[in-house]
């Protein structure tokens, strides 16, 4: 998978170098099927995140949104071109990209991300989505892949989700874009969030940070672990049940920093799973589940939050059960069934 998108980065880069179109950035593998477990049965998705810079002359200003009904913490990507002017720039001989857009577009032949990618100055999902499913359409046949694999673009309006069959296999890979904040392992993303999700909003996704969790406790703990066996089997049975999966990746990521991985041993496999099972029960009683990353200051070093996820309080997960006493119940119902 990893193998595919950056092959795709790499011919995309060079299509668009002379162009004022994002800059793609290095592909990250997020999600399930990275950290070494799925909630699926059948096909298997692998979410990869593709981080956007901006082109030459633009910059990126992030605007928390302070909406209150909306859920999380989401933020808009406020798209401005760059001055360039001789006293910012000594000695260098430079067109001003905010003072003369009009000569660069004339002398270019190409136009800004304003003209492009954005609505109202904000960076647009479904219009940068369209134009990276329309690329890799087009330069699906200049990949390697290509000569083995069947592609479809599958339909979808906050990512590029593509399904690729060889006859006798297959699987789909989903293409999510962000853009980081601070220099850490917190983005603003393209993900969906709900059917209202404005188009020019990036809800803010710490995929990153809980896969880079994995791959450490994956170090950490005994090779014959238990803790993804776990986490599979319980995501399995709660998927056919319509119960959120996070909300047992998230007890099983609080498990998983406060036991000691020594207990985590394939031994230990029924008291780790009735551990979780307990936190769920409480957790499901009390309406409270708090959020792993946001808040967390106890993390591994290696794993860099911005200052303000550091410091916010935690996130109650469960907010909403007890907000809905009907979807309490029928999450009571589900863990019954459990």
């Amino acid at each position: 998978t990893m193998a595919l998108i950056d092959n795709f980065i790499t011919v995309l880069r060079r299509a668009l170098s002379r162009t004022f179109y994002p800059v793609l950035q290095q592909a990250i593998g997020i999600g399930s099927a990275f950290e070494g477990w799925t909630a699926r049965e059948e096909e298997v998705v692998y979410q990869v995140l593709v981080p956007l810079a901006p082109p030459l002359g633009h910059l990126f200003h992030l605007e928390r949104d302070t909406d209150q009904q909306k859920p999380g913490r989401n933020f808009r990507v406020r798209v401005e071109l760059e001055c360039r002017c001789p006293r910012e720039y000594q000695g260098m001989n430079m067109l001003c990209f905010q003072h003369h857009p009009d000569v660069i577009r004339r002398m270019t032949q190409q136009p800004n991300l304003l003209d492009t990618l954005c609505t109202d100055s904000y960076l647009d999902v479904k219009k940068t989505v369209h134009w990276f499913c329309t690329l890799v359409g087009a330069s699906w046949q200049r990949l390697p892949q290509s000569r083995s694999w069947h592609l479809v673009v599958l339909p979808s309006k906050r990512s590029c989700n593509l399904r690729l069959t060889n006859g006798q296999e297959s699987f789909q890979v989903k293409v999510l874009f962000g853009v980081r904040r601070h220099a850490s392992d917190i983005f603003i993303s393209s993900r969906y969030r709900g059917a209202h999700t404005p188009s020019t909003m990036w809800p803010e996704s710490y995929a990153v940070a809980e896969t880079k969790f994995f791959r450490h406790m994956a170090r950490e703990a005994p090779q014959d672990s238990s803790h993804l066996k776990c986490l599979q089997l319980l995501a399995r049975v709660l998927a056919r049940k319509d119960f959120p999966i996070h909300s047992i990746k998230t007890i099983v990521m609080h498990l998983l920093h406060t036991i000691p991985v020594s207990q985590w041993q394939r031994r230990h496999f029924l008291l780790q799973l009735s551990d979780a099972l307990e936190q769920l029960r409480i957790s499901l009683e009390e309406k409270h589940l708090e959020h792993f990353i946001v808040g967390n200051q106890t993390l591994p070093e290696e794993i860099r939050l911005p200052p303000d996820v550091l410091r916010a309080k935690p996130p109650n997960l469960f907010h909403g059960l007890a907000q809905d006493p009907a979807a309490h119940s029928q999450a009571i119902q589900a863990y019954l069934d459990l």
